[in-house]
């Protein structure tokens, strides 16, 4: 018991967190999932049939108490986010009505979660309200051209949110590690893309929201192995992915030069810890709804986001820089 201005006061109680049950429709997919937690080779079974003869083996011999926790641990996280997601539908409501525009880049390490967090932030949304930009290789006539203008193209109309998915910062993070652009051209795009995205919010009408999804070098390691294994996920396997692990600490100081130059008052970066993808993709929705007032907010949720997982530029850098100082090197 605790005592409040001299008198006893009786600790609240913890409210238990109380689940719905898990709709039979839903069933299958949130066992097959549990169960290829309990097995990791469950995902290189490629024939169908076999497949299944293999899960219901693993489901025969295993503990079924674990199974259940780790079906209602997946199905608890996706409750957790729903009450978020439809907030954002309140934000595109609030978007169309005032002819605002959002920009949020995925930015960051590879395999750290970009891709997973874009699906849980627009899958209720509205379609007709939103995109998600994932460009591919430049063409011969765009590398010609102005770096940022294949971007621009695709920025949001009134009322629209566009996700980039990696966007013009592969110029500041991806290119110049492996080579895919000169020092002179990475210069040059450093100094001058302060200017460009200060230009893009001066109309009052944009939001540009830069996210950077950090992963640490062992859980990298694993997603990696498990795109390997799964030939559902083989195709996110690219050239870059294979040499992540071996370049990691030329990847670490290109982000503390982004973090150095690009991080400003107008335009700032946000860290967002992704080992844990849960949490990474549950602050990521609040951090988004908490960069825009909207009409109809809730009351009763916590839009806060957890500082161990969203990290503001501005104390990332102070953090790395402290880091080199005290041990010669960065530790993530």
């Amino acid at each position: 018991m605790t005592i409040k201005n001299g008198k006893p006061v009786k600790p609240e109680k913890k409210q238990e967190k109380v689940l719905k049950p898990i709709p039979p429709a839903r069933m299958a997919s949130v066992i097959r999932d549990s169960l290829e937690r309990i097995d990791k080779n469950l995902d290189k079974v490629k024939d169908p049939s076999e497949h299944w003869k293999k899960i219901r083996k693993v489901l025969k011999k295993s503990d079924k108490d674990k199974i259940l926790e780790i079906a209602f641990e997946n199905y608890s996280n996706a409750e957790d986010l729903r009450p978020f997601q439809a907030e954002l539908i309140k934000l595109q409501k609030h978007l169309e009505r005032t002819g605002k525009k959002i920009i949020i880049l995925f930015d960051g390490r590879d395999a750290s979660g970009k891709g997973g967090t874009i699906r849980r932030v627009t899958r209720y949304m509205n379609a007709k309200h939103y995109r998600v930009v994932a460009l591919g290789k430049p063409s011969q006539l765009q590398r010609t051209e102005l770096h940022m203008k294949r971007y621009i193209e695709h920025f949001p109309h009134s009322g629209e949110i566009v996700l980039f998915d990696r966007s013009w910062y592969n110029r500041a993070l991806v290119e110049p590690v492996m080579g895919f652009c000169t020092k002179e051209q990475y210069k040059r795009f450093m100094s001058k893309v302060n200017t460009y995205e200060r230009n893009f919010v001066d109309d009052g009408k944009t939001v540009l929201l830069k996210l950077y999804y950090s992963v640490s070098k062992e859980e990298q390691a694993r997603r990696f192995e498990r795109r390997k294994n799964d030939p559902l996920r083989q195709w996110k396997l690219s050239e870059v992915d294979l040499q992540a692990q071996n370049l990691w600490d030329k990847f670490t100081e290109m982000k503390y030069q982004l973090l150095k130059k690009t991080h400003t008052r107008d335009s700032k970066w946000y860290i967002v810890k992704s080992d844990d993808k849960h949490k990474a993709r549950l602050n990521t929705i609040k951090l988004i709804l908490n960069s825009v007032k909207y009409n109809g907010r809730s009351r009763t949720l916590d839009f806060t986001t957890d500082p161990k997982i969203i990290i503001p530029g501005d104390r990332e850098l102070n953090i790395m820089s402290e880091q080199r100082k005290k041990f010669g090197k960065f530790l993530s």
